[in-house]
């Protein structure tokens, strides 16, 4: 496999995941632990697969390609290992970061969407973040740049990861393989990307409300 061809997977491995399981065998699991800590761990990469990549492993698990409860875990820690890492790095970098200029590994429109949402919704943030795209990126790094207690950051990103690694593996273990899923994934990953975020939104209403 040449480097560009490497590149596609590492970017796209939830389109191939299935065939890449037949092929590497246990290493696949090693695969997995790097994209989610990447996705999670490093500001500069958000645009990984991360929700749905997780609903195919389970899918993937549901026939015998893995093992769910292996999954859970080994992909729990990474969620949680690449945000105490983001978290570090935002904490490096201080308020250095609101000088950064848009490039290429830095999104400041997004930075920005996720500071103005920390700044209003606190610590919750870390939970309800992680289902959300991009801002599940610059959450932990906001809460860094925020200099937020790392034991109450901890609490936080243990809870959050846990949630979205063991719920969206779990959804691709229950409904993963069924005809209709596979034939509209498009549609599915949207609502991976929606779904999650109603009840988010319900529990900031909840937040504003008891805030007040």
């Amino acid at each position: 496999m040449d480097l560009s061809s490497f590149i596609d997977l590492f970017l796209h491995l939830d389109k191939h995941l299935e065939a890449v399981t037949a092929t590497w065998g246990i290493w696949i699991y090693a695969l997995l632990f790097a994209i989610i800590f990447v996705e999670t761990g490093l500001v500069a990469m958000p645009f990984l697969p991360g929700d749905s990549l997780l609903f195919v492993a389970g899918a993937v698990a549901a026939v015998g390609g893995m093992s769910l409860p292996t999954l859970m875990i080994l992909l729990s820690i990474a969620a949680i290992a690449g945000d105490a890492v983001n978290y570090s790095i935002g904490r490096w970098s201080g308020h250095k970061v609101f000088s950064w200029e848009t490039s290429r590994w830095f999104n400041k429109e997004a930075f920005n969407k996720t500071h103005e949402f920390y700044e209003k919704h606190g610590p919750i943030t870390i939970i309800v973040g992680r289902f959300l795209p991009f801002i599940r990126t610059f959450t932990p790094f906001v809460a860094g740049v925020a200099q937020m207690s790392y034991p109450k950051f901890a609490l936080f990103n243990v809870i959050g990861g846990i949630l979205w690694v063991c719920g969206l593996t779990t959804l691709g273990f229950l409904i993963g393989n069924n005809p209709w899923v596979k034939a509209n994934f498009s549609l599915v990953a949207l609502a991976m990307i929606i779904v999650p975020s109603l009840p988010t939104l319900w529990v900031l209403v909840k937040h504003l409300v008891k805030s007040r």
